[in-house]
């Protein structure tokens, strides 16, 4: 309750991490994958005795340095600054439950780095056979971060009911096993390591369609053709651990999937199954894309061509963090914390005693001016419990799912929220509204200030209370 709210117009904070989010993921999971495809790209060459290939992929070991090693690390500390800005509850509670995890991360990430460098600037200047090992040791290291970052990630989705069980008590870390190894972290994390094999290929598609393919035939479509089969696990596999990660999740969050298709044909779409359309098509789309123009004419495989591809596999790869993202609603840690930052566990509490109890950020009016008081307490409110989903006119913009509403549909719809009944329809992806009842009437009363411009019930009520005090003196 006590950290800033932090506003970003039109777009949400939300979609900062979002943004910046699936930037990195595209490179990330690359650096995981090709870490392995270097150096097996390397060993090829070596066994063949191609002194060409070898240097093909020493000028891709320089693209893949600087690719991950800058970007990929900077928008790294990108989400760590945004998530804290955002949601700094969810982020404290993932430092103190996992933070040994992060410990472990960390060594591991700094071993990442220092062994590409060390095998980007060591070709030729140490014996072949050493350098093929630093390559070994640059992929044991980034798939050991994968494999902790994956815990870290999946417990999100499903904390598992051991750490469910703790959680709030402060003795959350005694779980940390439980809640690394969730439901979920075997199924995402094979997910994962084929999706990181398949940006492998496609990055490596991109570097290598550079090569003149008029000056270098040979070079550049054996190079194209090898790369292009690292698409092949995902093709085969990825089908098998997708249904594998559906059973695993919690059946509210695959009722949405199932809802979305089962009424495909009438055109009720959930949100989660556009996505999840989106994304199959799309990774669909680049497979086919990829053997189509890699097996007719490899040589004249172009930069174009290369980027069109990364750009399908960027939005692939947006709609699959982003699905996965929906499918964690209404929560930003499953039935622990929801996506505004209030603990299931704490809204009986703050609906007796108030949300805004302790809250160092309302807006300061002047006791004597009801209407402002009011709007800074409602302000309060939706800065506090609705701006990490919500604007006041852009992405999900609340004049528009509020447009033409009064004060009194309004207080329907936020009622609700608040009462928030088993069979209420936004259970699925809202939060519970907590707080007192004034509160609750305050924040009805600054949506329908910012959708309708009138402050008209805030001052019907003070009438009604001016009179009832004037009566009660007669």
């Amino acid at each position: 309750m006590n950290y800033p709210v932090w506003v970003v117009p039109y777009i949400g904070s939300g979609w900062v991490i979002g943004i910046i989010a699936i930037y990195h993921t595209l490179i990330s999971q690359f650096a995981v994958g090709g870490g392995l495809y270097l150096v097996m790209a390397e060993r090829k060459a070596l066994a063949l005795g191609r002194e060409d290939l070898l240097e093909k992929v020493k000028l891709h070991s320089r693209f893949f340095l600087i690719l991950t090693g800058v970007f990929g690390a900077v928008s790294g500390v990108g989400i760590w600054f945004a998530i804290g800005l955002v949601n700094p509850e969810t982020t404290s509670t993932l430092i103190h439950n996992f933070v040994f995890g992060w410990a472990m991360e960390w060594v591991f990430f700094i071993i990442e780095l220092s062994a590409a460098a060390v095998y980007y600037y060591t070709w030729e200047r140490i014996p072949r056979e050493l350098h093929v090992k630093v390559g070994w040791l640059y992929a044991i290291a980034s798939v050991c971060t994968l494999v902790i970052i994956n815990g870290i990630l999946t417990f999100m989705l499903t904390p598992g009911e051991s750490w469910l069980a703790v959680a709030g008590t402060g003795n959350e870390a005694s779980r940390f096993w439980q809640a690394f190894f969730n439901p979920t972290y075997f199924p995402s994390l094979f997910l994962r390591v084929l999706v990181c094999i398949s940006l492998a290929g496609v990055w490596a598609l991109v570097s290598y369609s550079r090569i003149d393919g008029y000056a270098e035939p040979k070079v550049k479509a054996e190079l194209i053709v090898w790369s292009s089969q690292w698409l092949i696990p995902s093709f085969v596999l990825m089908p098998v651990f997708f249904i594998w990660y559906l059973f695993s999740i919690p059946e509210e969050s695959r009722g949405l999937l199932q809802l979305g298709i089962s009424t495909i044909g009438s055109g009720a779409f959930t949100q989660v199954t556009r996505i999840a359309l989106v994304m199959v098509m799309t990774t669909a789309t680049i497979v086919g894309v990829v053997f189509f123009f890699t097996r007719k004419s490899p040589q004249d495989f172009s930069l174009g061509h290369g980027t069109a591809v990364l750009m399908l596999a960027l939005i692939a790869t947006g709609t699959a963090e982003y699905a996965r993202e929906m499918l964690r609603k209404p929560y930003s840690i499953g039935q622990h914390m929801y996506s505004n930052g209030v603990r299931r566990k704490d809204v009986p509490k703050m609906n007796e005693q108030g949300y805004l109890t302790q809250s160092i950020w309302t807006r300061r009016a002047d006791a004597r001016d009801t209407v402002h008081v009011v709007l800074a307490k409602g302000e309060a409110m939706f800065r506090g419990q609705c701006l990490s989903c919500h604007t006041m006119n852009g992405y999900r913009a609340m004049r528009k799912y509020l447009a033409g509403r009064d004060n009194v549909s309004i207080a329907m719809i936020v009622g609700t929220l608040h009462e928030y009944r088993a069979e209420s329809p936004y259970r699925a992806y809202m939060p519970q509204l907590a707080g007192k009842p004034d509160e609750v009437a305050a924040l009805v009363d600054y949506l329908d200030y910012k959708v309708n411009g009138t402050t008209s019930h805030i001052a019907q009520l003070m009438q009604t209370h001016e009179a009832d005090k004037v009566a009660e003196l007669k």
